[in-house]
């Protein structure tokens, strides 16, 4: 079977980096539905706010990775993130939650944080191979985006100092 089970043929590096964009590009794709349903969850405002703020990053994101697709002469689908589908899972099984507001909103960055730390680790190895293969142009996109969602999580963590404190008096 190749890559994860998907009867992938990985001839070569650069079969697993156009692998591995795709497997990012599902996830970021995924994430740009799931996204507005955390939105309509969080309670607190600047939660909900880096919610929508992540979104419109997420869709520059996409575009980003679309361009380096089209400069490989590659498609992008063909390929479903597992790892983003269960991410996204516990997300929504978090939103359903009957839980005080602040709990809650506890739990979203949770699952956020998940997100991001998937989405961090996932870039940094697609800008190294990019790096490898010469692939400059990607590889200044690819740490681009990686470094907007380490910021992301930087924000999410600061969210999380005061909601954590209300979640734990709730």
């Amino acid at each position: 079977m190749g890559l994860f089970g998907l009867g992938v043929k990985l001839k070569d590096l650069q079969d697993l980096y156009v692998e591995q964009l795709r497997d990012l590009y599902s996830a970021e794709t995924q994430l740009l539905g799931a996204l507005p349903q955390m939105e309509a969850a969080a309670t607190a405002p600047e939660l909900k706010q880096g919610f929508a703020d992540h979104l419109e990053e997420t869709r520059i994101q996409v575009q980003r990775l679309e361009t380096i697709f089209q400069d490989l002469g590659e498609k992008p689908g063909g390929h479903t993130c597992k790892a983003m589908e269960g991410l996204v899972a516990e997300g929504s099984d978090m939103i359903g939650e009957k839980a005080n507001a602040a709990v809650k909103d506890a739990g979203l960055i949770a699952a956020a944080q998940r997100v991001e730390h998937y989405e961090i680790a996932g870039y940094g190895t697609v800008a190294t191979y990019a790096r490898v293969l010469g692939h400059q142009q990607h590889l200044e996109l690819l740490r681009l985006t990686e470094n907007e969602e380490k910021a992301a999580d930087s924000k999410l963590t600061g969210f999380a100092q005061e909601i954590n404190l209300e979640a734990a008096q709730a």
